[in-house]
């Protein structure tokens, strides 16, 4: 049947996800780097996800296409749910890298004045694993945290992001462009589970890492609670640009 489909210019698309976590129905997800639809049945023609795209990537266009299905939506919707908790199921007893731990970092003592000698410097990390997707929707650190939730290449950017920015948060990592997840649906479990106290998202500068703060502000909505956070924003050289 000939019907209105959005249609995505692959040239035009830079990945940022966008659109993405726009799609109530979840037509969409980053294939090699680049927005896809998914498959025709999932794509209503309605359009949410084009005042999102920051390119102009999206269009609704008329051709042939399979009729929009809401029951295959439901059905997708519910296989995605069941695979997300049986490998939250799995973490416990898996591979010995993602038991889950409760580390206590050291709190250094006041800066001494300087001299000659070398102050050590100590880790800020007080949880284990920061994964998004490895991390445990009820891990026990969860609980009354002060949740960072930060696209991985942050900490490589900003010289001062553990003693600065990690200090007293428990931290979840990840980067929007290469994870082919949509981190919307575990982040809203994790703040609606348990006691957060405040989220602080720290993202790059580059467009694609909107799509990290995008799913802490449409978690934080589903779950319904008025937790305090705020957005930091770095640059390619390691400034703070924005917070």
């Amino acid at each position: 049947m000939k019907r209105k489909i959005i249609e995505i210019d692959q040239d035009k698309c830079n990945g940022c996800g966008l659109c993405i976590n726009a799609c109530h129905e979840g037509a969409l997800k980053l294939v090699n780097g680049k927005a896809q639809l998914i498959s025709d049945v999932y794509c209503d023609g309605l359009g949410a996800c084009l005042p999102e795209c920051p390119t102009g990537a999206i269009q609704i266009v008329d051709r042939d296409a399979a009729e929009f299905s809401e029951e295959a939506v439901t059905q997708m919707k519910m296989e995605q749910e069941k695979t997300i908790m049986n490998k939250i199921d799995r973490l416990p007893c898996g591979c010995p890298g993602t038991m889950v731990k409760v580390l206590h970092a050291d709190e250094p003592a006041a800066s001494p004045v300087a001299t000659s000698v070398q102050t050590p410097v100590t880790s800020q990390l007080r949880n284990w694993p920061v994964q998004i997707k490895l991390v445990p929707v009820r891990a026990p650190y969860l609980n009354g945290a002060s949740l960072l939730i930060a696209a991985d290449c942050t900490a490589y950017a900003h010289h001062g992001f553990q003693d600065k920015i990690m200090r007293g948060k428990v931290t979840l990592i990840g980067c929007p462009k290469l994870d082919d997840v949509d981190y919307t649906q575990k982040l809203t479990e994790i703040l609606t589970l348990n006691d957060i106290q405040k989220v602080t998202v720290v993202r790059m500068e580059v467009p694609c890492c909107a799509g990290i703060a995008h799913a802490v502000k449409q978690a934080l909505m589903a779950s319904g609670k008025m937790i305090p956070w705020q957005v930091i924003t770095i640059s390619t050289d390691g400034k703070i640009i924005d917070e």
